[in-house]
């Protein structure tokens, strides 16, 4: 068919989300369309979608024709179920100077015109498999200005596709698949930080910003696996059962580590009674989920600076880091959780961002992937030498404040003070054992407040508590 008409019949229901409508109904193709063509050959395909009112744009699935319906469907246009997008011109959308979207507006009878061509998409078929050859379907949708009532609805630009839904339902399915075992990998790195850091000291060291922003990135991702589930009800099971991994995760695993953390930095108000603590876990919980929706408005609002949020979201290490140099922490951190939380991270956003072939249908950014990849990768990296070669290994001496050292050697004078005879031995109250105090001494540390210890013995108590084992005056780091 060389020439003909196509008539939309679409009727749209809000959803429970704000701004994104359920939109249904029937296209109609045929060479006469008018009510005295009825014996004219026409063909009807159904379309199903949804229209996101903050990016004005409806995007819908056409399927291949009802049962009972044209003889020769052939005729009129190729059988694939087709991907359509429509959205404002830009060209219009720059000329509304600001007004509301005309397209929840319209509530007369208009008169639409539609410009299209269809042809073959540009693509290699190696396994010769021409049945499912992919179509596109260019164009402009237009409604003629009317005397003293102006257009209908600005013009909006027609981009479709052919899809094959098994073969679209089946990356849909596998990509919820990998997000699941990526979940559960993540679980895996998380036990194991856990019991790496199960003491009050070990837990203290870890960045509170750091597993709060991490935990959010979790949050945000449940939410979208649910919205996904939710208008793709065929889908539901699979997107529903990667969300409720990601909510396992941020609201049990991470928030009771994040609560762990803020008990163990503030060891005075567990023994203040219960409704201190109360207190302290309201202001943790309010200030998590504070940023968690204030997080959601802010990407709602500058949807068009996504690309810049994840970046911002991805540097989830940078807090560590600087928590690191500041308290001149030792290996706060296990390397495997630095590394797997590192690698499963970027596997959602390469998916999306990076897979030609990605279920979404986005236009890939290789620039973008690569430099999201290089400053996580650099973030890591930085970690680990901090883990290996210390907190501040990149800090020149001259900047550095002053530290204590624990093996500094004590006069005979201040010895007589401290045992009442300078050739008196000290006892190591950890173990027990006699402490060698002697000026080559290289198994024996004293602390600010003058007690003297076995460098393991102090070096064990010390990943377990921050405090002096005889007097429990606060200790600096080593």
């Amino acid at each position: 068919m060389t020439y003909g008409n196509i008539l939309f019949e679409l009727l749209s229901s809000p959803t429970e989300i704000h701004g994104v409508h359920y939109v249904q109904g029937l296209a109609v193709l045929g060479e006469g369309l008018s009510s005295n063509s009825a014996d004219i050959e026409r063909m009807q395909l159904k379309m199903e979608g949804v229209y996101v009112w903050p990016f004005r744009q409806l995007r819908m699935v056409l399927s291949n024709p009802l049962d009972g319906e044209a003889n020769k469907p052939e005729e009129f246009f190729p059988l694939n179920p087709y991907h359509l997008v429509l959205q404002e011109s830009p060209r219009e959308h720059l000329q509304r100077n600001g007004r509301s979207s005309p397209i929840l507006e319209m509530s007369r009878n208009c008169k639409i015109q539609m410009a299209a061509q269809v042809f073959h998409a540009l693509t290699d078929f190696r396994n010769g498999d021409q049945e499912h050859q992919p179509y596109e379907m260019k164009g402009l949708i237009e409604s003629p200005k009317i005397e003293n009532e102006g257009e209908c609805f600005s013009a909006l630009t027609l981009n479709a596709t052919s899809v094959n839904v098994d073969v679209y339902y089946n990356k849909a399915v596998n990509y919820t698949l990998m997000v699941t075992f990526i979940s559960f990998l993540q679980v895996l790195f998380l036990i194991r930080q856990m019991d790496h850091s199960s003491t009050q000291s070990g837990a203290a060291k870890v960045s509170l910003w750091m597993i709060g922003q991490q935990a959010i990135m979790d949050a945000y991702l449940c939410l979208l696996h649910l919205t996904a589930g939710i208008l793709v009800e065929s889908l539901f099971n699979a997107f529903a059962t990667a969300a409720f991994f990601k909510f396992v995760i941020f609201s049990i695993f991470e928030m009771r580590y994040l609560l762990a953390i803020w008990k163990a930095r503030r060891p005075a108000t567990s023994g203040e009674g219960w409704e201190a603590m109360r207190r302290e876990l309201s202001v943790l919980y309010s200030r998590f989920y504070g940023f968690l929706l204030g997080g959601i408005l802010l990407m709602y609002e500058l949807h068009n600076l996504l690309h810049y949020i994840l970046f911002l979201l991805y540097s989830f290490w940078i807090p560590q880091i600087v928590s690191n140099v500041k308290r001149d922490s030792r290996k706060p951190l296990h390397v495997h959780y630095i590394v797997g939380i590192t690698a499963t991270r970027l596997a959602i956003p390469l998916y999306i961002f990076g897979c030609p072939k990605n279920f979404l249908r986005l236009k890939t950014d290789i620039v973008w992937c690569t430099c999201l990849v290089a400053f996580l990768v650099l973030q890591a990296l930085v970690l680990l030498l901090q883990h290996y070669l210390g907190a501040r290994w990149f800090i020149p001496r001259q900047l550095l404040p002053e530290k204590y050292s624990y093996f500094r050697r004590v006069d005979r004078g201040t010895l007589q003070v401290i045992l009442g005879d300078s050739n008196a031995a000290a006892d190591c109250v950890i173990c027990m054992a006699t402490v060698d105090i002697g000026q080559r001494s290289t198994d024996c540390m004293v602390t600010p407040c003058d007690h003297f210890f076995h460098a393991g013995c102090l070096q064990r108590w010390m990943d377990i508590k921050m405090e002096c084992p005889t007097c429990r005056r606060p200790l600096p780091p080593m």
